[in-house]
């Protein structure tokens, strides 16, 4: 049976005050709550008794078997599926040689929680596995950030720093950043490894990030002479940057 106050904490976990408090997070849906355990320690697992019985041996604190209805009370989701999971947040270390010895994203306060998920996907897709984050960027334990990864969250690491310390650390490293006066991306050399800066939905990279980036890369719209839009969602735009680069390895 779900009590109240299990209801109560799961929905209490909306807010990132609660969640750092608790260091946990929500998952919910039967392929994300798949591909994440096994990669963080699963503190509460409700599930109905049809997926409890098709996943035998399953491992968590406290399990509760509860009905369709009674997940919906708790599910964050508007179409709740058959699971839902608070796993505990992971703790990562990092050091300037992750990004010395590959590819790594950096994001200056990119605001939006379904973004920042898809640009972990990304990440994940494309071999990435750390990203760095300035803290006025969304919270990476947001459920709509987690729905949003598909699961590249259990590949991918992400760190919350100053962006400015973390790049006057990298000395002769790389640092890349999209700018609409920046060279074309087709035409320019790219390295295999060294950090790639996105910035703000709205206001792009700040300026004091950006004037610590020594490759200036711009994306051309095509034809170059039509009038097009401004820019490009800064998570379509990291998908064209990540795959040019990848591409310049195959």
């Amino acid at each position: 049976m779900l009590s109240k106050n299990k209801i109560k904490y799961i929905h209490s976990l909306e807010l990132k005050k609660n969640r750092k408090e608790e260091q946990v997070f929500i998952a919910e849906g039967h392929k994300l709550v798949e591909d994440l355990m096994g990669h963080f320690p699963c503190k509460l697992l409700v599930a109905t008794s049809v997926w409890l019985s098709q996943h035998p041996g399953v491992e968590a604190d406290e399990i509760i078997e509860v009905t369709q209805d009674e997940l919906s009370k708790a599910s964050l989701q508007k179409t709740p599926q058959s699971v839902l999971a608070i796993f505990k947040q992971p703790q990562y270390t990092y050091s300037p040689n992750d990004i010395s010895n590959g590819l790594c994203i950096a994001l200056d306060d990119v605001q939006d929680p379904g973004n920042l998920g898809t640009i972990i996907r990304l990440a994940d897709w494309f071999g990435i596995e750390h990203i760095f984050c300035s803290q006025g960027t969304a919270d990476v334990y947001n459920p709509k950030t987690i729905q949003a990864t598909m699961g590249a969250i259990a590949r991918v690491k992400v760190h919350y720093c100053d962006l400015v310390t973390l790049i006057n650390s990298l000395k002769d490293i790389p640092v890349y950043g999209t700018f609409l006066d920046g060279d074309n991306i087709y035409g320019k050399s790219l390295s295999a490894n060294g950090l790639i800066v996105m910035g703000n939905e709205g206001k792009g990279v700040s300026p004091e990030v950006g004037g610590l980036i020594n490759e200036r890369l711009y994306i051309p719209n095509y034809p170059m002479e039509r009038t097009t839009s401004e820019s490009l969602n800064v998570a379509i735009a990291t998908a064209v940057v990540c795959a040019e680069f990848r591409r310049r390895l195959i």
